[in-house]
């Protein structure tokens, strides 16, 4: 078992009847799926070792058939499961490019040095990823562009945002 699993998706239906199921991705521009040899199915605090057979796109969703999962009775076990894969599985990014995982959690600032609170989700749209920043007592939106991010500090756990004016007033 891998160091540390990093979660890419949720099983969310079957597709058929031969054991195909359907992966709603977390990011729904990854390619990670198709250079890795073993993926993680985790349900209730288990996680058990697959390897795909095959995949392909289909609506916004990955259709996956895991080697071994042969029937509808077999993939149905595996509804609402999140599909993970081993971190050193993932490629390596250019300098300013982070995974989602890395994000999640991040404390995030303004330029002043005020704590807005946590990234505690990533919303893809088609108009570009948004930051979901959860404070004390507010939500925020912050659109995951380079004139509004600042600084990534994974180290230290930190984003620095500029937001134009009347962003965070929303």
């Amino acid at each position: 078992m891998p160091e540390r699993l990093i979660p890419i998706g949720e099983i969310v239906a079957t597709h058929g009847i031969k054991g195909w199921l359907k992966l709603k991705p977390f990011n729904p521009r990854t390619a990670v799926l198709s250079s890795v040899p073993e993926v993680f199915l985790e349900r209730g605090g288990a996680s058990t070792a697959h390897s795909i057979e095959q995949s392909r796109s289909q609506k916004g969703h990955l259709l996956i058939k895991l080697l071994g999962v042969d029937g509808i009775d077999e993939a149905e076990k595996w509804l609402g499961a999140t599909l993970s894969v081993a971190e050193d599985a993932l490629q390596p990014l250019e300098p300013g490019e982070y995974y989602y995982y890395e994000v999640l959690g991040l404390n995030v600032f303004d330029t002043s040095g005020r704590w807005l609170g946590r990234v505690s989700q990533i919303w893809s749209k088609a108009g570009g990823d948004l930051y979901v920043v959860t404070g004390a007592a507010k939500e925020y939106l912050i659109p995951a562009v380079k004139e509004m991010i600042e600084k990534i500090d994974l180290p230290e756990k930190k984003m620095i945002i500029n937001p134009p004016g009347g962003l965070l007033d929303l």
